[in-house]
């Protein structure tokens, strides 16, 4: 094998093409079979892992991690909504990507910690900044950790046997294809019952939010996110299926939905963060104490301030999904 043809350090460890995938995403509209649309959906979303994973492995650029583990995301909440369109293996594939996702949102999670961290303590007095560099040192150590782990997924045989998993559900059928008749049936599942699949997702986030008391534990808001960006997804994933005036609709509900899910974000990374802090007291010296509870203490501010207003942005959440009648 000559030097011109050895994979370059920064390629992915597979590509679309290995994949059974064509040079472009395949696409669909409104007069296609859901199926399809799902397919469509997966293919789209396995590039978009299959682009961001160099990056993610490099760590040069955070965002690369972040995009990778937005697609996979994506990818679960398709099947987890549609799965059954594409055949018996989505379920365990949707597994295969949540054991994956688990090891990217390890090293996430400190990405957007350490990140929010450094920007907070550059308020710091001067002779503060010792201690607090060496709080944020500790998370960067943790993550160097995590990171090991997601390295060594990202080469196993496991990651390897899941893209090929999922380049199978994401190849649109062949005439020929006897296995996939059924989900392409004219009495089947059609493009518009995606756009009235809204419904679903609709009404389990609004059920969660009427629950909620007056003051909601930390833990519900959170779960709250989860519904929302349910909601969102398959949004995503319905407004190609969708005509024009129809689709205008949908891309108001993901606008509003986007717009819960960075509010309530906010939430849960100010409670991560507050929870971070205290959980460092007991392994660190006084002085980096003493920058851990001033780091906890706007925190918990910027909890309140979220708390203050989320309702009103579910509000026009609930109204955009509602501007959408199922046909």
């Amino acid at each position: 094998m000559t030097a011109e043809t050895l994979p370059h350090k920064n390629a992915p460890s597979t590509t679309p093409a290995a994949l059974g995938l064509g040079d472009r995403p395949a696409k669909a509209g409104p007069g296609d079979p859901a199926a399809t649309h799902v397919r469509v959906k997966l293919d789209i979303e396995i590039r978009a892992l299959l682009e961001h994973e160099p990056g993610t492995k490099s760590g040069v650029d955070p965002e690369d991690l972040h995009q990778m583990r937005v697609a996979l995301r994506r990818m679960r909440s398709v099947l987890k909504l549609s799965g059954r369109l594409v055949g018996p293996d989505a379920e365990p594939v949707r597994g295969e990507l949540g054991w994956l996702g688990q090891s990217l949102g390890d090293v996430r999670d400190y990405d957007v910690l350490i990140g929010h961290l450094r920007e907070v303590v550059t308020e710091f007095e001067v002779r503060d900044q010792p201690a607090a560099r060496r709080l944020v040192s500790k998370f960067v150590t943790e993550r160097g950790v995590a990171k090991r782990r997601l390295t060594r997924a990202l080469a196993s045989p496991r990651y390897t046997s899941m893209l090929q998993d999922i380049g199978r559900l994401a190849r649109q059928p062949t005439a020929l294809d006897d296995s996939t008749v059924d989900s392409s049936k004219s009495d089947g599942p059609t493009a518009a019952d995606l756009v009235a699949g809204l419904a679903k997702p609709h009404r389990k986030l609004a059920k969660a939010v009427k629950a909620l008391p007056a003051d909601p534990p930390d833990d519900d808001l959170h779960a709250l996110r989860i519904h929302g960006k349910k909601l969102r997804y398959a949004a995503e994933m319905a407004k190609p299926a969708a005509k024009k005036k129809e689709a205008a609709r949908i891309q108001r509900l993901i606008k509003a939905t986007k717009d819960l899910q960075t509010v309530l974000g906010d939430h849960q990374d100010a409670c991560v963060a507050a929870d971070r802090m205290r959980g460092v007291l007991d392994s660190v010296d006084t002085d980096v104490a003493f920058i851990a509870g001033r780091i906890a203490e706007k925190e918990l501010l910027r909890r309140a301030g979220v708390r203050a207003v989320w309702r009103q942005v579910w509000a026009e959440v609930d109204e955009a999904a509602r501007a959408i009648s199922p046909r």
